[in-house]
């Protein structure tokens, strides 16, 4: 089965593997589990998003919260990444079909490098989160959780993975509320989210050449530049935004003010943690968090959305029109044609989706669209944030949720090329036109 079809199939069935797990008694508090939040709970940690309709503290025991680690770690990494390293493990090689599976999940531009790209990822997957664990549990530790060495180690893994793997979930009903001014929990959690969501390959390559940008690749220079500029900006204007604020960041000091706006800087590029209360930001706040939303991370790693490449590829688009030149260039790399059109055609799929999906979501709600777009957004972007609405959700309105988290993880060329049932290629090219455009 071609990558394009059987990655999109195999994200469905550990969804149901990891649906039926919840599902057992073991899993929740209280009464027989609930069919639909245990779906929507493993969609939501398959995909990496966050969004949840019940409270993760709460409503799953233990077990459940092990169990939804469990999704979160398997859907970051990437269930063909993960069987092609298992199968690596077991047999000592791999085979040409295992490579190519990999490669289409992996980003990798060589299938000969496979097998090392593997390694290397499980490597920097275990060691990014281990670092970030243990800075959390030694915080968690001696200030937070009493001094319960349990409670603190499972508090640190649990919220290294999930933010590693832009995951989102919180063992806390409030998120990260409660440590809207602690940067020893806080800032570590964006470094981890900043990690996985840069991508892979950028990683990688940083580790090589940190110090010799000159050499870096293009899809490096647009990507770390291309991140660190949002990441600016939606730092300073949320800040700018909500710093007078009661209901956010106008009762805190200068200093937590500063930390509370860098974390929102970071959470709301596909991570889904919040440390303060999405549904009291300013309609202009909500905006510029939209924008971040639906932008995403870098390509190849944990974060959703368009991913940061294919925004400003696109801008390189815009900016060599506008000058009246032929080819797109960055630096002194001319970008193929072929790159472009993969761009658009990722840029608008997405449009359309959110449009569509935000459509039916109004049609089978009563929130206001402000609300709408926003949950929308957050669900195909695999972000998480919310404004308070997800667990008001009626069935209806979560299985669109659903499909708009399943969508975004898979990525919008990767469900279109599932759905194509033969890929054909013109042996001959029909005449040239030049219709109006504008």
């Amino acid at each position: 089965m071609h990558p394009a079809r059987l990655i999109p199939l195999s994200f469905l069935g550990f969804i149901l593997l990891g649906t039926l797990a919840l599902m057992t008694p073991a899993a929740r508090r209280g009464d027989s589990p609930d069919f639909m939040a245990a779906a929507f709970t493993t969609v939501s940690a398959t995909c990496v998003t966050g969004l949840a309709t019940v409270d993760t503290a709460t409503y799953w025991t233990p077990f459940g919260q092990a169990i939804i680690l469990a999704e979160i770690q398997v859907g970051g990494f990437g269930i063909m990444t993960l069987a092609t390293l298992l199968s690596l493990l077991v047999r000592g090689r791999l085979g040409m079909n295992s490579r190519l599976l990999a490669q289409s999940e992996t980003k990798t531009l060589a299938v000969g490098d496979v097998s090392a790209v593997l390694k290397r990822i499980l490597g920097a997957v275990l060691v990014a989160e281990a670092v970030v664990a243990l800075l959390l549990t030694l915080r968690f530790l001696t200030t937070y959780d009493d001094g319960n060495l349990r409670t603190a180690i499972w508090h640190g893994v649990f919220h290294s993975i999930s933010a590693f793997n832009n995951a989102g979930f919180a063992l806390y009903s409030t998120s990260l509320v409660g440590f809207v001014a602690d940067a020893w929990i806080c800032w570590p959690i964006c470094a981890a989210i900043i990690a996985g969501g840069i991508g892979f390959p950028v990683a990688f390559e940083l580790a090589r050449s940190l110090r010799r940008p000159s050499i870096w690749s293009v899809h490096t220079r647009i990507t770390v530049y291309g991140y660190t500029s949002l990441l600016v900006v939606g730092t300073v204007l949320f800040m700018l935004f909500e710093w007078t604020n009661p209901a956010t960041l106008g009762p805190l000091s200068a200093w937590d003010k500063t930390v509370a706006g860098v974390s929102q800087g970071v959470f709301p590029r596909t991570a889904g943690f919040n440390s303060i209360d999405y549904g009291a930001i300013r309609p202009e706040t909500l905006l510029i968090t939209l924008v971040l939303m639906f932008i995403g991370g870098g390509s190849a790693g944990t974060a959703g959305g368009v991913k940061v490449t294919t925004f400003f590829l696109l801008a390189h688009v815009i900016l060599t029109e506008v000058m009246g030149e032929d080819d797109v260039r960055v630096g002194n790399r001319r970008i193929t044609s072929a790159t472009i059109r993969q761009a658009m055609t990722v840029a608008l799929l997405g449009v359309g989706l959110v449009s569509m999906g935000t459509i039916a979501f109004v049609m089978l709600t009563d929130f206001p669209l402000d609300k709408s777009v926003f949950e929308v957004v957050s669900a195909f972007g695999t972000v998480g944030l919310s404004t308070g609405i997800t667990s008001q959700l009626s069935v209806p309105a979560q299985l669109l949720i659903m499909l708009m988290m399943f969508c975004g993880r898979v990525g919008t060329v990767t469900v279109a090329s599932a759905l194509a049932l033969h890929q054909r290629k013109r042996k001959y090219h029909l005449p040239e036109e030049h219709p109006i455009v504008g």
